[in-house]
This record gives C-alpha cells, structure tokens and sequence, in this order.
C-alpha cells in the first residue's frame, strides 16, 4: 500500500495504524487481534457549533438524511445488508463533530466501510423521504421539549453561550426544520463534508492492508476542497438566568460554570474534581443532598470538553418546595470545597475512579474507536492508553484546586424548568 497510501511522520512509534491518503482522509486504528467483532466510524468535523444561526439544526437533519437512500442503495436496503450480517450501524450529532458507525464481525468489515462511505458520499437527499424525515426530527424536538431534564441542559448551554454558536441546539429550531429544504441540505454537506475534515476510525480485529485497501477503494476517490475548520474563541458566560414555567412534578435546576477544552490540560484534574464533588455515588452532592437530605433522587454534576471551550455543570431534580434549600446546600457544598479544599483520600480514590473508569472502557472496541477518532478529528492524532494513564497519574491535589478555582470562582449561570420556576429565589 506505500505506493498509494502516505505513512504519517511518526506513525509507526506509536501502537496506533495510521495513514493520510492522497486526499487528504486520515485513517486511524487500532489492532485487538484477540477479539473477533471490529467497530469502524466517519467522523466529520461538522456540529452545531459550526453552523450559522440561519442553518442550525442542519448537522442533526443531514446525519438522519444519509440513511435515507444513496446512489447505490435505497433506505431498505442500507438496514437490510447491515441486519443480514448481524451488523449495528448508527450515527450521532454532537456541537464539534458528527459520527457515522458500524460494529461488525471481523469478516464483514468491508461491507461496514463500503456501507459508511455510501452514506457519507452518495446520500440522494430524496424529497419524498426528506419530507418524511423532517416529521421524525420535528417530533424529536416536541419529545425533547417533553423532557424537562433535557430541557434545562439546553437552555443552560444557552445561558452560557448566548449568541454564540456553542449556545445553539443540536436539533436546532423547530421552525427552521420545517422550513429547510433539499438544496439547504445539499449546500450544506458540500460546504462541510470533505476528505481533509474526516477521519475513518477502526479499532478490533483487522489486518492492516485489507482495511487500507477497503478504505482506498470506497472512500480514495472522494474529492471536495473546503477551507479547513477553524476555531473561533468563544466566551463562557457567567451569572446569566434562564428560566422556564412548565408543569412539572419536579423542578429541574443546572448551575453551570465554565470548564476545560478538549486536550487541554486542565481536562483531568477537573474531571478528578467533578468525581469529588458531584460525579459518583461517594461525591459531595450526592452524599450531602440525597443521602443525608433525601431531597432529591438525582444529583450529579458533569464537565462537557470541546475543542476550544469547555463548560461545568450540576443538575438536581426536586420538588419546587424544596428548590431553594437545594439551591443553598448547592452552594454551600461549593463554598466549602474552594475555601476547605479536599482530603487526601477523596484525592486518591477520585483518580483510581477515573483510572479505572477509563481502563474499564479500553474493553470496548467502540469506546475505542470513539476516542481515536474524536482525539484525531479534534487535535489531529490519536491519544494512546499510555498517554491517558500518564496524565491521570500527573494529576496533584494543588492542580485539582487549582482548576476548581478557575472554574468554580465565577458567578454560575442557572436555568431552572418547573411549575413556579419564576418564583425561585436565587
């Protein structure tokens, strides 16, 4: 394959397949020779927030169209050949990248990476199905809007963000959906679907030239030249309110703070902080507000990392009645973990929690494959199991305190959903 394929520089140092073809696709994987499945997935850089507010929601409707027929199968067909060979394909849209996945046996990864460039390349658009999809995702908004857990992360994003495009939903305004059309869909895959801006991901049990020259075959003459992606500088908000009356049994709340871009490196002591205060069972939030206070069934916190932006959030569900107290433990418990700091065992038993997390993860090929591929698309190569290891084991107390500072310091955006939400104190 040299003479077709190009060996990135520094490639063969590292325990991961690497190629760039003359297209500018990059190919990264991952040899589990002892496993018989493989899981293979197209990550396009392209998500919400990459998008104009005039054509937000167009990533999401775009990546349920593709399944909608090609040039060389019709929707039918595409579930049948997967379903014949006890496949599983899907895709999903997220703010930075959208992906296209397959999971097979071994013997049947051809026909996954012949599928997933058929929907990457050859997607139709037909007006009857687009028709018919623009319902489905109209229903996905309503069932989203029905949800007020996932509500208030939205709108908590948006507070957040604004104006700016990470504040954007992913399946962006209902009244926009029913207005899109087929040249709208068109457009815009030709303005963010290209070869240099995707990355072909495989982890399992593969033989390196055949998967080489599979991809060569179904994906090496795809040519369409864009400018690269570029990154704007987004700015996380602090202290804005958003709040949604809605008859809820439970009142829904996020405080939201801004976190840690993806690859930098405040990723990982935040994450052992978020382990501390609100991400396990053990943590602060968790102990303090549903074990000790039984108010509330679900407390967590969570950082969401991007590529040149990050946030931090906690959520708790309660009864309005109880909505204030949770608000002040809330507080409370975030007072005290910047001004007391952690003890030294919830330092050594949050990293063995994320080291054992992650390596609890590298036993799924798709989990695998995930971060190949999202680590490529977003800082250009893969992160190694070594590397991940390493840096969780580099994390110090004096670190995590550090990043809590920066992040927790400032005055928190709050969204709430709920019957009586205006009427909150805050």
């Amino acid at each position: 394959m040299e003479n077709i394929m190009k060996n990135i520089p520094g490639a063969n140092d590292r325990m991961h397949d690497e190629w760039l073809l003359p297209n500018g696709l990059r190919v990264v994987g991952e040899r589990l020779p002892y496993l018989r499945s493989v899981s293979v997935g197209a990550w396009m850089h392209v998500g919400s927030m990459m998008e104009r507010p005039e054509e937000n929601g167009l990533s999401h409707f775009l990546e349920h169209m593709v399944f909608k027929g090609t040039l060389k199968r019709t929707a039918r067909q595409i579930a049948e050949e997967m379903d014949a060979v006890g496949g599983q394909l899907n895709a999903f849209t997220g703010r930075d990248c959208t992906c296209f996945y397959a999971k097979v046996i071994d013997e049947d990864l051809e026909l996954a990476v012949d599928i997933l460039s058929d929907l990457v390349i050859n997607a139709t658009m037909d007006e009857v199905e687009l028709e018919k999809e623009r319902g489905v995702i109209l229903e996905e908004i309503a069932m989203d809007e029905d949800s007020p857990e996932d509500l208030v992360h939205d709108m908590l994003q948006l507070a957040q963000f604004g104006e700016q495009s990470p504040g954007q939903p992913i399946l962006g305004p209902a009244k926009q959906i029913a207005a899109y059309t087929r040249q709208d869909l068109l457009d815009f895959r030709s303005r963010h679907y290209a070869p240099k801006e995707t990355v072909v991901a495989i982890a399992g049990n593969y033989d390196p030239e055949k998967v080489l020259a599979w991809v060569t075959q179904y994906f090496g003459s795809w040519e369409n030249e864009i400018a690269p992606v570029e990154t704007p500088v987004w700015q996380v908000l602090d202290g804005q309110i958003s709040l949604r009356e809605k008859d809820t049994e439970q009142m829904h709340i996020c405080l939201g703070f801004p976190g840690m871009a993806f690859g930098s490196e405040g990723v990982y002591p935040l994450a052992v902080a978020n382990n501390i205060l609100g991400g396990a069972m053990s943590s602060r939030l968790f102990q303090r507000i549903r074990e000790d206070l039984g108010l509330a069934y679900s407390v967590y916190s969570y950082p969401n990392t991007y590529k040149g932006v990050g946030t931090f959030a906690l959520y708790a569900g309660v009864s309005p009645k109880n909505a204030e107290t949770v608000l002040a433990e809330i507080r409370a418990e975030l007072k005290k973990f910047l001004e007391e700091g952690i003890t030294e065992k919830e330092f050594r038993d949050s990293v063995t929690q994320l080291r054992s997390g992650y390596l609890m993860g590298l036993e799924s090929p798709g989990a695998r494959m995930q971060g190949m591929g999202r680590s490529t698309l977003l800082r250009g190569k893969p992160t190694s199991p070594a590397e991940t290891l390493a840096a969780i084991e580099a994390v110090t107390m004096d670190k995590v305190m550090a990043v809590a500072r920066e992040v927790l310091g400032k005055a928190p955006c709050i969204a709430i959903v709920g019957k009586g939400a205006e009427n909150v104190k805050l």
